[in-house]
């Protein structure tokens, strides 16, 4: 049976079972279990330092009443860094660039921050739709703009994961492929495009970091637009 590169982006299956459940739970086994210690180990203390860390970037940017989701934002972000990085070994699977998963976790919690605009400040939130001082001419093409913009946002969240993960990892097959195809031919290229290899991997891991902070920083922003 002939392979192509994009077989790498289909969920295994383990006796006629999808393993992408498993590849979503496996993080949590790399996470500090309940003690009744503040800190129990060094990997511990790392991780509460980066959790620490992270909350707080991601809360400077939303006021008091945002401070709310602290813990989802964190947890999200930990999840999809877990997931990225796990994703970048090999014999291993990446869920997250499945699209109907990305969109999975942005739809819901997209509409969770347009619906508390909605609740608590509606003015407010209706207002984005329709800048102050619009031309009246320009009233309703600009009410149609924004609206598409605004429902447009979960997919720009989703895609831009699932693109730029697959597209990392397909660049990675490409030149590894390259690299054992011409190792017996021209093995001074294929050194070449080892070097090649490894930069690349080295940028993938800062891609699969980058990504998820994107991920869960945009849904920040939303959530500040709406309270």
């Amino acid at each position: 049976m002939n392979l192509t590169f994009f077989d790498q982006f289909s969920s295994p299956q383990l006796l006629g079972i999808p393993l992408i459940l498993l590849s979503m739970a496996f993080p949590t086994l790399l996470l500090p279990s309940m003690s009744n210690r503040w800190t129990t180990n060094r990997l511990s203390t790392l991780q509460l330092w980066f959790t620490q860390l992270v909350t707080k970037q991601l809360m400077i940017s939303l006021n008091k009443p945002g401070h709310k989701w602290a813990l989802i934002l964190s947890s999200l972000l930990t999840f999809l860094l877990i997931i990225n990085l796990l994703g970048l070994l090999p014999y291993t699977f990446t869920p997250t660039t499945q699209l109907s998963m990305n969109m999975a976790l942005a739809f819901p919690l997209w509409l969770a921050t347009v619906l508390i605009g909605l609740r608590n400040q509606p003015s407010i939130s209706l207002g984005h739709i329709l800048p102050e001082g619009t031309p009246t001419p320009l009233i309703p093409i600009l009410i149609i703009i924004e609206t598409i913009s605004l429902l447009i946002r979960p997919l720009a969240l989703g895609v831009r994961l699932t693109a730029n993960l697959t597209a990392g990892h397909l660049l990675i097959q490409l030149i590894s492929t390259a690299t054992i195809t011409l190792l017996s031919i021209m093995p001074t290229i294929s050194l070449l495009t080892s070097l090649i290899l490894i930069l690349l991997t080295i940028l993938e891991l800062a891609v699969a970091m980058i990504q998820a902070y994107v991920f869960v920083l945009l849904l920040s922003l939303y959530l500040q637009e709406n309270i």
